[in-house]
């Protein structure tokens, strides 16, 4: 299982508590609107942890597979 800091942990339950708050957007400068969505406040929370250099296990890249050699 891949290994999250706690720092991370805390952007994460920020993001969260902004969500139930309302005041959480999404896009460059909120620009992109209200976020309504748990797992998008999670990815929210996630994004700002790697910015800060916490430490996040990388992204999933969707399309990619692993070779089987």
């Amino acid at each position: 299982m891949a290994r999250y800091s706690p720092g991370a942990a805390k952007d994460v339950e920020r993001a969260m508590e902004r969500l139930k708050k309302g005041t959480l957007k999404s896009g460059k400068g909120g620009r992109g609107g209200t976020v309504k969505s748990r797992k998008q406040a999670i990815a929210i929370g996630l994004s700002e942890a790697r910015k800060e250099g916490k430490k996040v296990p990388k992204k999933n890249v969707a399309g990619k597979t692993k070779s089987k050699r």
